[in-house]
This record gives C-alpha cells, structure tokens and sequence, in this order.
C-alpha cells in the first residue's frame, strides 16, 4: 500500500521528516517496506534559474536567431543564442544553465553544453514550457512575471515539492488502515497530534430532480447502503493536483469523476462507485444476487458469468455493477455523461472475498471490503466526493442522500483493567497515557476509574475486540523499544517437560534423514473422499473448495498425493515420512492428535554398477519401524496383525491396549483414489503415545577433535578373488586409533590389466584426537599400509 507524506500532512501538522515517519511507522505496526523520493516533474528543475534579459540583438547570422544577455545572479551576464519569437530585452525567463540535465515533456532528457551556433557562443539555453516538462506549449519561452527573483532556483518560483511514497506492507488484520487517514491516525496518536479532517460542512442539496430509489434486497451482504444523484456534470480531464496526487501513489488519472472516487477511496479508505445516471434504466437501483450463470459485461471488457453467491448492483433490467469488486461496462461514467448515481457502501467481507476470488478480481475496492471498512464512513466519505465532483465538474447535488442502514454496528464494549496492562507489557504504563494513547486511536472512553477503564471500540478497528487487543495497541503505540529488559530475569529451567517434544521429533527426523528419508510437510486441509469414517471428519463451514473441505482424519493420503505426484514426474523410488496433525469428532468434542507417517516405495535403492535393483517390501518398512523404536528406547511392546482399514497386511505394535504403531501394505482401495499401481508401505505412529511411552532415552556424546584429518589414496593392482572387506581389516588391523575410515572410490576390470587381475583405489582418512600429525607420521604409516597390503593381500602398488 502506497503512502504519500504530503498527503499525509494534510491529516497531520508535522515537521518530522519523511525518514523519521518511516521510522515510526515501522516502529507502531505499519512496517514501511520501502521510501521513494517523488519529484512534481521528471528532473524537479534541478540547475534551472531565474534569469533577467539585459539585451537582446538580432544574430549577425542568422535571420531567426537572437544573441541575448541574461543575468542568472552569477555577477557576470551569460550570451545565450535563442531562437524563441518572443524573446525580448526586459523579460524575466527561465535558464538552464551549462552542465544542466533538462527533461523535456517529449523525448529523451540532454545536457546542456558551452557551444558556438553560427559562430556565435551560446552559454545556456532560455527555455520554453515543453522543454522543461512544465506541459505542452511550445510557441515561445517562458515568460515569467516581473517580481521574480534573478538567480532563484525555477522550482522555488513554480512552487514545486519533492513528494515521498511510503510502501506500507499491511498486514490482514490492520484493516483500519488502509488509507490515507487510517495511517494518519496512528501517527497521531503516537506524536499527541490532532487529525484534521476534510471539510464537508459546505455539502448541501440542490434540488429534488434525481431521485433514484434503492431497494436492498439483501441486507447480509450488504450492511448499509447510501447514496445520492448529481446532475449538470462536465466530464473533464482533471485538474493537476489531483492528478498528481494519484500518480504519486501509482494511480492512472481517468477523468475528473473517476478520479474523485480513487481519490476519496484513498484518503478516506472507502471505496466508491459512480454510476451513469442516464443507465440505470427503470430508474430504481436494486442490491441483490442474481441467478447462477447470469452473464455479466465487466469494465475489463470481459463475459462473466455470475454465481448465485455474486452480490450485484442492479437496475430494473440487468445487473450493473459487481458489488464492491467491480464495475460494468454499460454503465460506467462516460465522457458524455452528464448525470451520476453516487454509490458509498458497507459490503460484507466474507462475500466479496468469495467474489473477487471466484472471478480472479483483485482491485483497491475488493482489496478495503475484504479486510473490513469502517460502516460509519459512508455517508461522510459520500458528502466528501460530492464536493470534489462538484468543484472539478460542476453540477447541482440533486437528490436527497439515501441511507439505507438495517442494522447499524455497534462498538466493541471492552473492559481493561491497569494490573493487566502492567503484568501483560511489563511495565507500567500511566493512565494518563494509556487515556491518550486510545483516544487518539479513535476508542471512546466510556468511564474510568482506578481499576480500569471501561471502552468503546469503534467497528472500524475489526482486529481489536479483547483485552489483550487493547493491550497490544497501548504497547505498540508506546514502543516496543520502550519497555526495558531487566538486569536480572527471574528463570528456571527445571520446569522443562520430560522429555522434551521438540527434541525427540528432531531426533526422530535426524534418525529417518540419515537414512535416506526425505521429509513432506503437507496441508492439514483436504477432501472429504479421504475420510474413512466421513461422519467423524472435522468439516470447513467455510471451505475454500470442494477439495479442502475438512481437516485430514490421518496422513496417508497426504503422503500419497506426493508420492502420485512424484511418480508421475519419473521419481517412482521414494521414502517419505512426515510429522502432522488429524483430526476427528468423537462424542460431539473436537480432537486432535500428533502423528508420524512413513512411506516406501518403488526400489530399495539406485541403481548401481554392481548391484541389482529390487522392490522395496514390507521388511524393508519394519526395519524403518524398529529403528525408531529402538532408537526412542521404548520397550514393552507387543504385536498383532493389524485392523486399520488403510492397510491391507500388517502389523500393530501396541503399548498396552494403545496401539502405538500400525505399519504394512496400503490396501488397493486406498491406492486406486491416486491413480497409483505400485505397492506402497505405510508406518503410522501415535506419535502423542510415544512422547508418553518414551523412557530413558540416554544419549552418548563424543566431542569433535580440535585436530585436522588427512586423506591419503593408493592405487593397487590385486588378484579378483580380495575382497574390499580383506583390505579393510587389514588397514584396521595396522593401525587402530590414527586410521578413521577406509573407503574405495574406483575399482576396474578390463582387458588392459594382467589376467585374473583387478585394480581398487583406496582413499585413508587419517587423525590424531590429540595432536596434529607430522607429515612423517603420515608417510610412516602409509609405508605400513603398502607394507601389510603387499604381503597379506598380495597387491601390487600403482604409482
């Protein structure tokens, strides 16, 4: 979200500089992602002066040239050759002077260079509106009024600011936000300012001649509904300012009625919609659905076709506007419109969320009612537009504003209490503060006393309903850097739970990822065509789709849609595991338990120069099983064939009656909702019982050696029949505490090496835990190793 400062000082009187907002900002909640430095036009006039015509001669060579001296305030006339009609002795004019960068309104910015023209020198160039970027005029220079100062800079006399763009990244909840006067609040509160609110005390009704009747069919998704008819418009490009003020945060400026609507939507944070008057046939607005699959002309020049979920802005013939998402193409304003229907809504979140969503629309409108607007903005932000299209377009406000509000909202009521407030910050905090903190936030203070305070929180503010809430607001305003850390913190770490959870699962994915597991993390929503017992699953009541429905009953089919997907992208040979939730409902109570699934299968590994590939089986899955059993060291355990329906053979490790594990083949049901036909082994561990099972879990520790290894190779030509597990033990035999491993890293058979002869390369990893080795212990016992390998293996050493 885009935030202009001097929009902002429209708000707030503040002399803190762009950089010290950006600070605070950060500080109470509204993270400034970045600052952008916005000059009024490309270049700002930079290097442009004001200057002073002293004379002006005709060019002794050329007939459409005039020699000139300007006084720029330098002490010493500049000789600028200018081909301008109206230059003339006496005049005030704009100079770029040598070295000056000029951006003209067309074309690709130049330097300004010393030159001769006709052989006369020329030390600058008096400019004209287009080549300065000020608009498009190009029938002479400028020429400025008499009490301008020589020597000033151009932009001084033009009055042109730098503006500076904040990149808010908000977050979801700080819906309040959203605008102009959302973050000039905030501020407010944080510098104990005053905000200053547009002025819509001139707003008053014409006549009677455009009254448009609303009917609001459906008050659930649309909460409140005010609007007012405007004749007599002039639909205009509009006037600079606003288009600056747009284009500052990355807005196209359209026309001057639409850009009322962008703009009040911005400052104010509700969005607005102005309708054609003349295109709301029947003369009536209707706020309702209409039938599934009703087509609908957008702005975007697309066909829609509408669900029945879709709240719409009718007219008595045909939907005309998607509500608070976007608009139609009949009846949007056009350049001949010379009536509008003002339209300033409160949409419910939920449905247009749906909406946007369901037809992929994302715009500033849908971006505020999907957060939550402030359902008192209406009207004020319908009488603030009203002014503006009246001063940019003319015309006579001619109805009476219609406010159609069933419902209307009602603060939050919150009580808080100081005790709370200190015990939950960790510092106390005077109530006079904590008074000016909330008032500037726009919360009411109903009553107070020395407990507490009793509150009023505006509907606007959709996040802060709770205590804690309120807390959170006093503290963020106040400053998290504000709150002293004490010198000395009160901790225990005798408290800890046995055993700590966090570490056995770590362990647990350390033991797996060692050997040659890989960990999924997968989504806790899913279809309900998974659930093996559909009346126990945990139902969305508001489910993003058919296929997240309801929360997972176990986590086989989340780790068969990897494998499925895995599969058909050629990676066929898996060993997945993964630590998750499930959920179910048992006796109408919610129930949640932590799991631990494990999956292989395809081979049991790569395939490998000398060795044959072979499936994965069920031996391979209970080696998997025992390993974490027996790493966890839990004992007492039992086993029977398995009855988990998922499962076609297996077993059940149980812990008591608890069963703790249920491991084996996944049926050929459970498999066919994949699409998967290769064999699928499956572990599911308690993974709750096992933190409770767990006892003793001792864990041995070695530190690591302070001292570098070293590697050294050798290459040897041996007979076919030694094998690398003879040249291991004799290597180990030689030297037991300096020699760490010993690996082959190349062995050849081929026609160029002697019959019945094959050739291995060794590689030695060699280390004293005590000390660092010489290069003449190293050499000595490698001299060990040739030794032993020649007389015990027969090998032949290759150099």
């Amino acid at each position: 979200m885009k935030i202009s400062y001097k929009w902002l000082q429209q708000f707030i009187n503040t002399n803190k500089t762009p950089e010290e907002l950006s600070l605070i900002l950060t500080n109470i909640g509204l993270e400034v992602e970045s600052l952008e430095k916005v000059q009024a036009i490309p270049g700002g006039l930079e290097g442009l002066v004001i200057g002073y015509v002293k004379e002006c001669a005709q060019h002794p060579n050329a007939d459409r040239l005039k020699v000139t001296k300007v006084d720029v305030g330098l002490g010493e006339d500049l000789q600028i050759v200018c081909g301008a009609n109206n230059v003339a002795a006496g005049q005030k004019v704009v100079v770029a002077t040598v070295n000056t960068t000029i951006y003209p309104t067309t074309g690709e910015p130049f330097k300004i260079s010393k030159s001769k023209i006709r052989g006369e020198v020329s030390e600058g160039m008096i400019c004209a509106e287009d080549e300065i970027g000020l608009g498009h005029d190009h029938a002479g220079i400028i020429e400025l009024d008499a009490d301008a100062t020589i020597g000033s800079p151009a932009s001084t006399y033009f009055k042109l600011e730098d503006d500076y763009v904040f990149e808010i990244g908000l977050t979801p909840n700080r819906a309040d936000a959203a605008s102009h006067l959302g973050v000039a609040r905030d501020l407010a509160a944080y510098l104990k300012l005053q905000i200053t609110m547009p002025d819509i005390s001139a707003f008053k009704v014409q006549n009677q001649e455009l009254n448009i009747p609303v009917v609001l069919e459906d008050v659930d998704a649309c909460r409140r509904y005010s609007s007012l008819s405007i004749s007599g418009i002039s639909i205009s490009e509009s006037p600079e300012w606003l288009k600056d003020k747009l284009n500052v945060i990355g807005i196209r400026p359209i026309n001057n009625v639409v850009d009322v609507t962008n703009f009040v939507l911005h400052e104010l944070g509700q969005p607005l919609h102005a309708f054609d008057a003349d295109a709301i046939s029947g003369q009536k607005v209707i706020v309702k659905k209409c039938e599934e699959g009703t087509i609908f002309h957008t702005l975007d020049d697309a066909e829609r076709k509408l669900s029945s979920d879709d709240l719409m802005i009718c007219n008595a013939n045909e939907p005309m506007c998607i509500a608070g998402v976007f608009g139609g193409i009949s009846s949007g304003v056009k350049q001949s419109t010379s009536k509008i229907f003002l339209e300033s809504a409160w949409f419910d979140a939920v449905s247009v969320r749906k909406t946007s969503k369901r037809h992929g629309l994302k715009t500033d409108a849908s971006f505020r009612f999907e957060r939550g607007t402030d359902p008192e903005m209406t009207v004020i932000a319908l009488k603030r537009a009203a002014l503006l299209i009246q001063e940019l377009a003319g015309g006579h406000i001619s109805s009476d504003i219609s406010d159609i509000y069933p419902s209307p909202a009602k603060p939050f009521d919150v009580n808080i209490t100081f005790s709370n407030i200190t015990r939950l910050i960790g510092k106390e905090i005077s109530a006079e503060e904590i008074h000016s903190t909330l008032s500037g936030l726009g919360i009411k203070i109903v009553s107070q006393d020395q407990e507490g305070m009793k509150l009023e929180v505006p509907a606007y503010k959709v996040d802060v309903t709770r205590e804690v809430d309120i807390i959170e607001e006093v503290l963020r305003i106040h400053g998290y850097d504000n709150i002293e850390i004490p010198t000395q913190i009160r901790a225990s770490l005798n408290h800890t739970h046995k055993p700590d959870k966090e570490v056995l699962q770590n362990q647990t994915a350390d033991l797996l990822t060692g050997n040659g597991f890989f960990e999924i993390l997968s989504n806790s929503l899913t279809k309900i065509s998974y659930s093996s017992q559909p009346d126990l699953a945990v139902k969305i009541l508001n489910p993003l789709s058919s296929d997240l429905d309801v929360m997972r009953q176990n986590l086989l089919f989340s780790g068969l849609e990897a494998i499925s997907y895995n599969q058909n992208r050629r990676n066929p040979d898996l060993k997945l595991y993964e630590f998750g939730k499930v959920y179910s409902l048992e006796n109408e109570n919610y129930k949640e338990n932590q799991r631990l699934s494990v999956f292989i299968t395809g081979a049991r590994h790569a395939e490998n120069w000398n060795s044959k590939s072979s499936d994965a089986g069920f031996y391979n899955l209970k080696s998997a099983v025992d390993l974490i059993i027996t790493r966890l060291n839990i004992k007492g355990l039992s086993s029977v064939e398995t009855i988990n329906p998922d499962l076609s053979s297996g077993i059940s490790y149980r812990k008591g009656e608890k069963v703790l594990v249920d491991f084996g083949t996944v049926s050929k049901g459970s498999l066919k909702k994949l699409d998967i036909s290769s064999d699928v082994f499956y572990a599911d561990f308690d993974w709750d019982l096992i933190i409770r099972s767990v006892r003793n879990n001792k864990i041995s520790y070695t530190e690591v050696s302070k001292f570098p290894s070293v590697r050294r190779d050798l290459s040897m030509l041996l007979n076919k029949d030694v094998t690398f597990e003879q040249l291991k033990q004799i290597a180990q035999k030689t030297d037991k505490s300096l020699l760490k491993e010993v690996n082959v890293f190349d062995v050849y058979v081929g026609d160029k090496l002697p019959e019945g002869k094959k050739s291995y390369a060794l590689s030695f990893l060699i280390q004293d835990e005590e000390k660092t080795l010489t290069d003449k212990q190293i050499e000595a016992l490698m001299q060990k190793l040739i030794l032993n390998f020649e007389k015990q293996a027969g090998a032949e050493i290759r150099k």
